[in-house]
Parts: structure tokens; sequence; C-alpha cells
């Protein structure tokens, strides 16, 4: 059997929190778990009542993420892709792969053969079911993250830039989880100065929170990994 395996991602443009990845390989003749679609066309209840049917029957599921740390150092389209490439790395093998999007330059030396999909999430089962695990791993997180920074309701937002979570920002000024390479977060470093933990030390501590708890989330253990590129 082929592994052809659907990656996609979620959280390119939310102002705080992971890009996350998932890359699921479904067996050519499986049957279609019905409801299966583009994860921004489901509800959040769709989506976690889906999840563990497509890790059920998937022949292999991986997860990958790139920290806020690395959105900043990297920027946000190289870190996505590095989510894609640890997420892919995490099935345990594959034939081929099938991408969400336009093509990527040098992803192919990563990854090996692929294709790419514009609007694959809505057109490509496999990219379909990639999307909804990405998606409800990263929402999980996010609720994690809003229990102990409250105040910008990320529960609710996922991270995105709403007019609660902006006017927040002004408010309060950004956590150490928001990312400052992104134009509304700046303008909210500039207008409040933080006695916030910004040195090397602090990006360390603050990917290996980050890994700890993905890893509880999407259950993998000690197979996350941060390394740059």
């Amino acid at each position: 059997m082929l592994r052809i395996a659907g990656v996609d991602e979620v959280g390119v443009a939310p102002t705080c929190g992971p890009v996350v990845a998932a890359a699921v390989i479904m067996a050519p003749d499986c049957r279609r778990i019905p409801g299966v679609r583009d994860s921004k066309t489901l509800s959040a209840a769709q989506r976690e009542r889906l999840d563990p049917i497509i890790r059920r029957r998937a022949v292999a599921v991986g997860v990958g993420a790139a920290s806020v740390a690395e959105i900043d150092r990297l920027n946000i389209y190289h870190a996505t892709h590095l989510a894609m490439r640890r997420a892919i790395g995490h099935l345990g093998g594959h034939d081929h792969v099938l991408v969400d999007g336009n093509r990527i330059a040098g992803f192919e030396g990563h990854v090996g053969t692929y294709t790419s999909i514009v609007d694959g999430d809505a057109t490509c089962y496999s990219i379909a079911c990639a999307s909804i695990v990405a998606k409800v791993v990263r929402d999980r997180l996010m609720r994690l993250l809003a229990a102990r920074y409250p105040a910008y309701g990320w529960e609710h937002n996922a991270g995105y830039a709403t007019a609660a979570h902006r006017e927040a920002l002004r408010r309060l000024g950004p956590t150490p989880f928001h990312r400052r390479s992104f134009a509304p977060v700046q303008a909210a470093v500039h207008g409040i100065q933080m006695d916030l933990p910004l040195g090397t030390g602090a990006v360390v501590d603050l990917d290996r929170e980050f890994v700890a708890g993905l890893a509880e989330l999407i259950d993998i253990g000690g197979q996350v990994r941060t390394e740059s590129r």
C-alpha cells in the first residue's frame, strides 16, 4: 500500500500561539468519514467529534508545531513549513505528500516528492482530515493558555486579532506567547513598556513549556521536536 499523506496547518494568521500542522495517511480504499471537510467550515463541536474518528481510522497521524520563538526568529512562512516537516516526520514513513496550498521552495529536499493542491483542504480527503486534527490540537492548546492569561479571550478567538483581543493588547500589553514580529503586537509593545523576559534563556524556557503542553495534548510524548531548520 502506498503511504500518501495529506498535510495541512492552522495558526498562520493569529497574533499569538504556535503554528500547528498535521499529516494524515488514509488507506486508499478507505470508507470516508461522513462530515469530514475543510476544518474552517466545521463548528468546534463537529471538529471535536471527528478528530478521534480520524485518528482511529487513519493508517498514521503526525502532528508538528513551531513555537512563538521560532515564528519570530524564522518568520511565519518558514515556521509553518517547519511545522509541516515535523508533522510528516512523525508518520513513521511515507511515499508521497499532498500539501494544501502552493509549491514550497526547497520542501522536496526535506520530505521527498510532494504535490501542492490549492484549496486542498476543501478538495482532498486526507488534507481535510489533517486540517481537522491540526485545528483541534491548536484550539486545545490555546484554551490551556487562556486559563493562564484569561484577559485575551484565547478560548474564543484562538489568538486571532479580534477587536476584544486587540483591546486587551492595548490595555495590558503582550504576553510571552504573543508573536512580537506581528504588527498588532509590535504596536502594543511600542505603546506599553513591560518588564517581560525577552532574553535568550527566557526563549528557551518558553519553548520547553510549549513542548510539554503540546506533548500532553497530542499524546506523542518525547517525539515532539523543536529543533530549528
